[in-house]
């Protein structure tokens, strides 16, 4: 049982901190990354698609993004698409290339990201909390129906405890960095 328990535990740890990771990437710095495109949707003959599966999505430099969409007919859509996105961007067509430039942020902009990026690291370690609460109710379970012993139960919530500071760690490992590259210029 405790094996078990402790694997799950780990398991569903490890999800709440690559769920961190996906929202943290969501959170744009100054640069141009591909990724920030992923969750647009653009009207493709009717069906919503992330534009990824219908344009080529490329750095052109550090604050650019290139979107060439594969059909002439969808540029305006993509266009449209990407402008109403809730990312602020503004994208201009050149051609059958759309550039995506990146605004540069302010100092105030910057602080409310920080805040963002908190709030999510703060959402991150109470799911860890969670998880852990969780593991420890059903040792206590087992304990109750005699399953495990008192000292068995022990050692587990120990364990427990330190698989949880470890994943703490790594939340505010990986908040540090995201400030720190928030507030690079």
């Amino acid at each position: 049982m405790i094996p078990e328990l402790k694997k799950t535990t780990e398991y569903k740890m490890q999800k709440s901190l690559e769920a961190l990771r996906a929202d943290l990437g969501k959170v744009r710095t100054g640069r141009a990354h591909t990724g920030l495109l992923d969750h647009v949707q653009v009207d493709y003959y009717g069906s919503p698609m992330p534009v990824n599966q219908v344009a080529n999505i490329t750095l052109l430099d550090a604050r650019t993004i290139g979107v060439q969409p594969w059909e002439k007919a969808m540029v305006g859509k993509v266009e449209k698409a990407i402008r109403d996105s809730d990312l602020g961007l503004n994208p201009a067509t050149q051609g059958d290339v759309i550039r995506v430039p990146m605004p540069a942020l302010t100092e105030e902009r910057r602080r409310d990201l920080i805040k963002v990026v908190r709030h999510e690291g703060e959402e991150a370690k109470i799911a860890l909390r969670n998880l852990r609460r969780d593991a420890n109710a059903q040792l206590k379970e087992g304990l109750k129906k005699k399953e495990i012993s008192e000292d068995d139960e022990r050692r587990a919530e120990d364990e427990i405890q330190k698989l949880t500071d470890r994943y703490v760690t790594e939340v505010d490992r990986l908040l540090a960095e995201k400030e720190k590259d928030l507030m690079a210029v």
